[in-house]
This record gives structure tokens, C-alpha cells and sequence, in this order.
């Protein structure tokens, strides 16, 4: 019997809409009812997550920010697992050289020096997750729907560097050569032994502190409430979402996942705008 679900939330829990269906919200009520834990892991903070997940009446632990912060169904801050901002000041000399645009997720919000570039960049995640909707229709959605309420677009974000009070959960940065991206992304690793480099979308990359992954936010969840990561499910479309997926029992990948999820994943279920996640929680609760 499933003791625990993980599922993404861009591409996988959201459809292209950026809803939880009442499908799988159904679903996820169902599963909980059983006393099976239900828990978001996401590139988003907690806040950009609860900004769907309360229209649909879920309430449930937010592994965020890949793993960077972790906080309870009350909002409790449980964990955080940050960069070192000498680490970050060093790596965004890099993207500066490089002329890569990048943005800063801390505690106190996303910091941007170009607010348009952001858009762009936004809308190149969400296309990534969605990518049948046409692209003036996702930044329209957008702008509709308030998503950057979050962004601070200031002329100099080093000048957050001098402020002891935040804390680097993450740097995201965006590129139209996917390609390129890549390179520079194993390149970091290689520079910076302290980090992870991950994706969500076709040209970003996104950095964090090397203990800042879902899987093992997820592991250590699992373990603090005496279940079994062999008993856990999880389910995902994206690069960011491997390192969970490797580690349960039951990896699910979205009919709409990128190929080494895919690969990589004994399970597959249905598109996000066909409610896979609904359809995968109903067939495991069906498994003996």
C-alpha cells in the first residue's frame, strides 16, 4: 500500500490553464482520506505554490524551490537548505560575463534587474510545461493572472549581497541557447562542488545549494514521519524532478515529460491537461 505521493506542480499537477483540476484534486482528497501523505515538490516558492493549490482546497507540505525550503500544510517553516552568498556573488559574475540573464530567489522574493527579461522567462517555463498553448496566449495568462506579484526589479541586485538578513534559495537563469545553458550549467558543477544545476523549462537552468533537491527533501520527509521511500510515489515531467524520482518506489512520468524522465521512470500515466495525476494516484490505490 502507497504510504506517501510527490508530485510536481508546472507540467505536472497544473494543467495548462496553471489549475489543479477538480480531477486531481479529487484524487489527492481521496488518497488523503486513506491517510496516505500527500506533498508538492516544486520550483516555486511557497508562495507562488499556495497561489494554486488554495482554490483548490489542498492543503499539504510544499517542498519549494527545489527543495531549498521545505514548510508544513500550516506554512510553518520547517527547513531551509540555502547558497552560500559568496558562492552566488562568484556565480553571477559568471552569468555577467557570459551575458546570461539570471534572478534571484531568497526569502525576501525573486530579485530581477530586468523585469521584462523575467516575463520572457516566465513565459518560456510555462510554454515548456504546456507546449501546445501558443505563446502570446501564455503571457497573456501571465500578466491575467498576477504571477509576478513576487518580483522585486531593481537596477543592481548585488546591492542585496550587503544585506545579512537574505537568504540565496536559488539562481535562475535563462538563455534562448538551450544548448549553451546546458554547457555552462556542468561547467558550474564542476567549478562550485556546493551546488546543484537543474531545469525546468527548455532554456533555463536552475541553481541551488547541493542539498537543496527534491529527493532528498522528499527522503527526509519520508523518514521523519516513519514511512518508506519504497512505498512512495512520486510524479514529474522535468530535469528538477530526477532526483525524486530516482529514490521512491513508484516514479511516475507525465505523459508530457521530458525524455529522461521518461527513460527513466517504470511508470507512465497521462498528459497534464488529461488529469495524469489523478489517473496515476487511482491506479496505485488499485496496486496491492
Amino acid at each position: 500500500m502507497i504510504e506517501c505521493i510527490a508530485s510536481d506542480m508546472d507540467g505536472t499537477l497544473l494543467n495548462s490553464k496553471q489549475e489543479v483540476s477538480p480531477a486531481n484534486a479529487e484524487a489527492i482528497k481521496l488518497a488523503q482520506k486513506k491517510g496516505i501523505h500527500f506533498v508538492v515538490t516544486t520550483g516555486r516558492s511557497y508562495e507562488e505554490a499556495r497561489l494554486v493549490l488554495d482554490p483548490a482546497g489542498i492543503d499539504c507540505t510544499v517542498i519549494g524551490l527545489n527543495g531549498a525550503e521545505v514548510r508544513d500544510e500550516e506554512g510553518r517553516l520547517l527547513k531551509t537548505s540555502v547558497l552560500n552568498p559568496k558562492t552566488a556573488a562568484r556565480i553571477a559574475t559568471v552569468f555577467d560575463n557570459l551575458g546570461i540573464y539570471y534572478e534571484f530567489f531568497t526569502n525576501e522574493g525573486t530579485f530581477t534587474e530586468d523585469y521584462e527579461e523575467n516575463m520572457d522567462m516566465l513565459v518560456d517555463l510555462f510554454h515548456s510545461a504546456n507546449p501546445e498553448v501558443p505563446v502570446e496566449e501564455v503571457r497573456a495568462h501571465i500578466q491575467q493572472r498576477g504571477i509576478r506579484r513576487y518580483i522585486h526589479n531593481k537596477g543592481e541586485t548585488r546591492d542585496i549581497f550587503h544585506n545579512p538578513s537574505i537568504l540565496f534559495y536559488k539562481i535562475l537563469a535563462f538563455n534562448e541557447d538551450e544548448h549553451r545553458l546546458r554547457k555552462i550549467g556542468k561547467s558550474l558543477e564542476k567549478d562550485f562542488p556546493d551546488i546543484k544545476v537543474t531545469s525546468s523549462g527548455f532554456r533555463n537552468i536552475e541553481v541551488n545549494h547541493v542539498s537543496a533537491q527534491k529527493g532528498i527533501a522528499l527522503e527526509e520527509y519520508v523518514k521523519k514521519h516513519g514511512l518508506s521511500m519504497k512505498k512512495t510515489m512520486a510524479i514529474g515531467d522535468n530535469l528538477n524532478d530526477i532526483s525524486m524520482l530516482e529514490r521512491v518506489g513508484y516514479p511516475f512520468a507525465m505523459g508530457n515529460a521530458e525524455k529522461e524522465v521518461l527513460e527513466l521512470c517504470r511508470y507512465r500515466t497521462e498528459r497534464n491537461d488529461d488529469d495524469g495525476v489523478a489517473k496515476a494516484i487511482y491506479r496505485v490505490l488499485e496496486m496491492p
